[in-house]
């Protein structure tokens, strides 16, 4: 067993509510997370036809079998069971449910519906840096962070086709009634090739061969299913000038990698995409970091009409840090335009500038912090 940094907030959460939800990705490890840390409390999985079939049919039967509570697994499968929950936890609280999906948009909906008050919320991604054994950087783009790559050594190439077929095509059948897979499968890896670009469903149907209302609907299924998350340009904008369509990232540059057709760890360096999947894999751990201390990152982008940016830009309270992020080992000017267009533009400190970059040494650059990407700081997700 692999120890989890967000076991800790499970833990904590359940001191304060009956009912506590683990959602994320398939094969992230919440199954194993939640029954290694309660191995006393009885569990139950709605991947099982038939358990998935009695807690229909009756559900307070179903219930009944765990008088102190359980772990209930891909609860987004049956969600009226939320509001049986919700019965039994207002009767006796000291009952503990565990309950677990991955389907984000489903399992939210009726958890804030039902379980208002009553449930603790968390989310757990694949295998952060400091969860791993510490890679070389190239390889940890290439892998990424699903759990079966570490604790089973499956080979990538092994791994992600078959984490295609087996889960996401059943979470596309479940969620979107799509006519051929196969043209589902290419504007995935369409959106793979547009990954740090601004989202333009336009051009993304036009060359899937789909309208814009379905390449719509086909990434919302993918934001439900944890592939990929949109970035969204900062809220309060410093002029009119600025972009506000968001940018597409996903949720593990392993996957990433695959859809790209990147055989091997060694071809990250030359690829055309390596300065987007480096970006990708930051902002990704910084988002894992704060899901593991059970917060949600308050995090955007900036850009201009003029081409313009910040990569990413961290909200904290009053506090506002912006993050340039560059795969590069060797810094030069041209690494910080974006951040001092930033710095004139919104009136904050140079301190509050960071870039992180593919090189070893820690360092001031004319006022603005310089990071590399395995420092503690970017482990941590704390500046």
């Amino acid at each position: 067993m692999i120890s989890r940094n967000i076991g800790l907030q499970v833990k904590k959460l359940l001191r304060f509510y009956p009912i506590v939800s683990l959602s994320g990705p398939r094969q992230s490890g919440k199954t194993t997370l939640l029954r290694y840390q309660y191995p006393t409390l009885p569990y139950a999985s709605f991947e099982d036809p038939d358990v998935r079939r009695y807690s229909m049919s009756d559900p307070r039967g179903f219930l009944d079998q765990f008088p102190k509570g359980c772990i209930i697994d891909e609860v987004q499968l049956n969600p009226e069971i939320l509001s049986y929950l919700q019965t039994r936890v207002d009767l006796n609280a000291k009952l503990k449910f565990l309950i677990s999906g991955s389907q984000n948009f489903l399992l939210m909906e009726k958890v804030t519906q039902s379980l208002a008050g009553r449930a603790g919320l968390l989310t757990l991604l694949p295998f952060s840096r400091n969860e791993m054994p510490m890679p070389v950087l190239e390889e940890w783009i290439w892998k990424g962070g699903y759990p079966a790559l570490y604790d089973r050594n499956i080979p990538p190439k092994t791994f992600f086709p078959n984490y295609i077929q087996t889960y996401l095509e059943r979470d596309v059948r479940t969620l979107l009634n799509v006519g051929s897979l196969l043209d589902f499968e290419r504007f995935l890896r369409l959106c793979a090739g547009r990954s740090g670009q601004l989202l333009n469903l336009s051009s993304l149907a036009s060359d899937t061969g789909i309208s814009v209302n379905t390449a719509k609907a086909w990434i919302s299924v993918l934001e439900a299913s944890y592939t990929i998350f949109l970035l969204p340009p900062y809220h309060n904008n410093f002029n009119k000038r600025m972009i506000k369509m968001p940018k597409l990232y996903f949720w593990d540059t392993g996957l990433l990698s695959w859809l790209l057709n990147i055989d091997l760890a060694s071809r990250i360096t030359s690829h055309f995409a390596v300065g987007s999947l480096f970006e990708n894999a930051i902002i990704v751990e910084m988002a894992k970091q704060y899901f593991n201390r059970g917060e949600t990152p308050s995090f955007y982008f900036l850009r201009d009409s003029n081409g313009n940016e910040v990569d990413l830009l961290i909200e904290r309270g009053n506090s506002i840090k912006a993050v340039e992020i560059k795969f590069g080992k060797t810094i030069n000017d041209d690494y910080f335009r974006g951040l001092n267009v930033w710095a004139k533009v919104s009136g904050q400190p140079l301190k509050n500038g960071y870039l992180i970059y593919g090189g070893e040494h820690e360092s001031i650059y004319k006022g603005f912090h310089v990071m590399p990407w395995n420092s503690k700081n970017v482990l941590t997700g704390k500046f």
